[in-house]
């Protein structure tokens, strides 16, 4: 039996089996916190393999791993039963995809805890359950593919009928770090248990998630509506999209706070429902001191870094052609891509090709997983070219050794780059903001740092002071340290 502890802090795809800047900082909270005791519940997709990349802190009394769409077989029901649960799991779960809020799905909730010993051969896999999902295509998708929505339906419904059937670990409160399938169970640990619930969103997830289904091959369209006028038809982009911000807006309704690390975030984060009286704006903090103590080494290349996972939210591809528009420039350029690559597989072996096709094999270095710390005493610039972030770690920590930085315009960063509004005194751009997806522009701003002295020392200068006055790790513990005793005072 789990011992209740103080946070039981649920997550998903990140901590403690993947590196990255939620996973890291995560476990800094954590250490930070040790007047605390936690439990990590890990939201998984089903194959994933668990394995460790982090020394667990002594005050992480548990972890729960739970996979989505694997469920027990559970006990077997009659036809008559099986028709009967189908019919209480019907409304509310049509309700949750259209974003009607947390009461339908404080209904499926009541409907699970009226039916013990539910699983997969119920909920998934009996002849009702085929004809709640006919229902719910006749009903909103009509024009869509069948085949398609009723694996998208499996999909979906089947990731959110499996926290159904997993166990809440007993905590004074919760706290989850996404919306999402992690939000969703968050929220059910507060309908289930009456304890407070905190959400901290680094990066939007819906925003996340509706980059993907926008690109997602699989989701071909399947309405043609060349031949019709009518622009209300439903197609399955549009079932993901719905279902994610309903699982937002659930979270939203169900949290007590909702924290995030910059204004900006804020926007979308009401768009989806939040109530403005439960924001909160803590920012993400480094130690400014141990990172303001490396010194920027002698070198003979010129050397640019993206410090990034390798996946395609980062975009790895248009640095790599940026890097080629460069190098045209700047015969010795040494271009380094620092970072895991073997969350992707498939692109992580695109970005390779890409390499070798641009020419690039004498220019691009692709390090791994590797100590930063070690790299950036030898880096000149810093690019980031992500399609989304929320407020990016390593821009904070190579700032604060005052590497010029180039983002995308997402997320922070470009508060971070040339400063907030109310940034008094003005401190200057710390480096440029760059356009999506446009290489030459990503290329030009990474030329102008590396070949005009005065402008490089200029951003390199405000970019340090900017860091240390205002993302000073301590800051943020102090935060969360008065967030976490005004919910536990509420418990």
């Amino acid at each position: 039996m789990n011992r209740e502890v103080d946070i039981c802090l649920i997550v998903e795809g990140t901590y403690p089996y993947v590196v990255g800047g939620v996973a890291n900082w995560t476990h800094e909270l954590i250490q930070r916190q040790s007047h605390l005791t936690f439990h990590v519940v890990c939201i998984l997709p089903k194959d994933f393999v668990p394995e460790l990349k982090f020394q667990i802190p002594s005050n992480v009394l548990g972890i729960t791993n739970i996979f989505l769409h694997d469920m027990p077989e559970g006990k077997e029901l009659s036809r008559s039963a099986a028709d009967d649960l189908m019919a209480q799991i019907h409304e509310p779960l049509a309700q949750i995809i259209k974003g009607a809020g947390i009461e339908p799905y404080r209904q499926l909730n009541d409907v699970f805890k009226r039916n013990p010993g539910l699983g997969f051969g119920s909920v998934m896999n009996s002849r009702s359950a085929w004809e709640l999902i006919k229902e719910m295509y006749e009903e909103e998708y009509p024009e869509a593919s069948m085949i398609d929505y009723f694996w998208s339906w499996r999909a979906m419904v089947g990731g959110l009928l499996s926290l159904m059937l997993a166990d809440v670990p007993p905590a004074r409160s919760y706290h989850t770090l996404c919306t999402g399938y992690a939000g969703l169970f968050a929220a059910r640990a507060k309908l289930q248990t009456g304890r407070p619930m905190v959400l901290t969103e680094h990066g939007i997830y819906t925003n996340e998630r509706r980059i993907e289904i926008a690109s997602a091959d699989w989701l071909e369209e399947t309405t043609s509506k060349a031949l019709t006028i009518d622009s209300t038809r439903r197609n399955l982009r549009d079932f993901w999209a719905d279902s994610f911000s309903s699982f937002s807006r659930i979270c939203y309704e169900a949290a007590d706070k909702i924290i995030t690390q910059f204004e900006g975030n804020q926007i979308p984060q009401l768009e989806d429902g939040a109530a403005v009286e439960k924001l909160q704006i803590i920012p993400n903090g480094i130690d400014t001191q141990r990172f303001g103590a490396i010194s920027l080494d002698a070198h003979e290349r010129p050397t640019v870094a993206l410090i990034a996972r390798v996946v395609p939210i980062k975009d790895v591809k248009t640095y790599l052609r940026a890097m080629a528009n460069l190098s045209d420039r700047i015969p010795d350029l040494r271009a380094l891509v620092i970072g895991g690559a073997d969350e992707d597989p498939d692109y992580f072996r695109e970005c390779k090709q890409m390499v070798e096709g641009l020419g690039l094999e004498h220019v691009v270095e692709f390090t791994g997983q590797v100590d930063v710390t070690q790299y950036l005493n030898m880096v000149d610039v810093v690019v980031l070219s992500s399609i989304s972030e929320a407020q990016p770690l390593v821009l904070l920590e190579a700032g604060a050794v005052g590497i010029p930085l180039i983002a995308t315009d997402v997320g922070s960063c470009r508060e971070l780059i040339l400063g907030r509004k109310n940034e008094s005194p003005r401190l200057g751009a710390g480096g440029a903001i760059v356009p999506l997806a446009n290489p030459g522009a990503l290329a030009a701003a990474t030329l102008q740092l590396l070949t005009d002295y005065e402008y490089y020392q200029s951003c390199s200068k405000a970019i340090k002071a900017r860091i240390n006055q205002y993302y000073n790790k301590e800051d943020q513990y102090i935060a969360y340290k008065a967030l976490y005793d005004s919910v536990l005072k509420a418990a």
